[in-house]
């Protein structure tokens, strides 16, 4: 399942929408926190200007790579006999759930709210696509489409995180977070390349 695309061109496409998508808390909501906001970094870029990978936009990123990722692993528990494709998806659905919940806990203690990009989102249109091509495969083919896909989408998302992502991170919260899940990303890739490879995917 070859996936020709650039990690720049990816992390462009979501910087672009998720700031878009991200909408800060109510003041009369952030008021009933009782420890003192933290003050995400700001982008200065004109309001005409495409959307600067900023910390509100970096959290929007994360959220949606870990739902979209949930998404697919649920998908496989649903449609694949495979044991080991199994317990590779439920492994995906756990760690990433748990990785979600990091994310939007520390949201919500920075009074910004992470919502899904808009479907004319570059990703969010391929992660459509992917399901729908995996919807349509069953048994063996769709065991090696999905843990290909899986490879793919690890790498990517690693290229992202330690290209991109993490040195534009102004919050020190933030960026602590992302690099308390890498280990778990690097591993699922090491597991997707093993499995891959025993498919012969």
């Amino acid at each position: 399942m070859k996936k020709p695309r650039l990690i720049a061109g990816v992390v462009a496409a979501l910087a672009t929408t998720a700031a878009a998508a991200l909408v800060p808390a109510p003041a009369s909501a952030q008021a009933r926190h009782t420890a003192p906001a933290v003050r995400l970094a700001k982008s200065h870029t004109p309001a005409h200007a495409a959307a600067a990978l900023d910390d509100p936009t970096i959290v929007a990123i994360f959220d949606a790579a870990n739902t979209w990722d949930i998404d697919l692993g649920n998908l496989a528990l649903k449609k694949s006999s495979n044991a080991e494709v199994r317990t590779f998806a439920d492994m995906m659905v756990r760690d990433h759930s748990a990785a979600r919940k990091l994310g939007r806990d520390l949201a919500t203690k920075l009074h910004v709210t992470p919502t899904p990009p808009g479907k004319d989102f570059a990703l969010y249109k391929d992660h459509v696509a992917t399901l729908a091509k995996l919807n349509s495969l069953s048994g063996a083919a769709f065991d090696k489409a999905y843990v290909a896909h899986e490879a793919w989408y690890h790498q990517a998302v690693i290229d992202a995180v330690t290209n991109t992502l993490l040195p534009a991170t102004k919050n020190a919260e933030l960026k602590d977070l992302e690099v308390k899940v890498a280990p778990n990303f690097q591993a699922h890739l090491a597991a997707a390349k093993a499995l891959e490879t025993k498919l012969g995917a």
